[in-house]
C-alpha cells in the first residue's frame, strides 16, 4: 500500500499583512500531469491503430507486386435433373460386394433423360475387384467417386457435371 506524504507549510496564522499571495495549491500539479498523460495515450493508441490498418490494408489488397493475377474461374455449367440409377451389387476381392446407388447431376442442356448403362459400366469397371478395406475408406471412396465423375463427364460428353452416390453399402 503507497505511503501518502503530507506537506505542511510553516506559515503564520493570523493578520501578519505582509501581502502575499497565498501559495497554489499543491493538487492542481497532479491533475494537469495526469491529463497530458491520458492526451499522450490516446495519440499513442491512433498511431498504433492506423498503422495496423495499414499494414492489413497493404497485405490484403495490395498482395504482392501484382505480378500475376489469378485466372477467373470457369463459368459453371447451369445445373438439370438429377437422374437416379438403380442401386447394383458390384464384385469386390475376397468374395465381397458394393452395392453402389448413383445420382447422375446433369446440365440444364441435357434434358431430363440420359441413358445409365455407359454410367453402370464405368462404375463396375472402377469399383470391381477392390479389397473391402479400400472401398470402405472415407478418403479412398471420396477419390473414387472423383475418378468415378471425371470418367462420367468424358462419357456422356459433358452433360454430366457430377455423381452423387445415393446407396453404398459393403459386406
Amino acid at each position: 500500500m503507497p505511503v501518502e506524504q503530507r506537506v505542511v507549510s510553516r506559515q503564520k496564522i493570523g493578520g501578519g499583512g505582509g501581502g502575499s499571495a497565498p501559495a497554489p495549491a499543491p493538487a492542481a500539479e497532479p491533475v494537469a500531469e495526469k491529463k497530458s498523460r491520458r492526451g499522450l495515450l490516446v495519440v499513442v493508441a491512433v498511431v498504433v491503430v492506423l498503422l495496423i490498418g495499414g499494414a492489413a490494408a497493404y497485405f490484403l489488397l495490395l498482395k504482392g507486386d501484382g505480378a500475376a493475377a489469378e485466372p477467373a474461374p470457369e463459368p459453371t455449367p447451369e445445373l438439370g435433373a438429377v437422374v437416379k440409377v438403380e442401386p447394383i451389387s458390384i464384385n469386390l476381392a475376397d468374395g465381397r460386394y458394393l452395392r453402389l446407388g448413383l445420382g447422375l447431376q446433369l446440365t440444364a442442356d441435357a434434358g431430363e433423360e440420359i441413358d445409365a448403362s455407359r454410367a453402370l459400366d464405368l462404375a463396375i469397371a472402377l469399383y470391381s475387384g477392390r479389397p473391402i478395406a479400400e472401398v470402405s475408406d472415407p478418403a479412398t471412396r471420396d477419390q473414387l467417386k472423383a475418378q468415378l465423375a471425371e470418367q462420367l463427364s468424358e462419357a456422356y460428353e459433358g452433360e454430366v457435371v457430377d455423381v452423387y452416390l445415393t446407396n453404398y453399402v459393403t459386406q
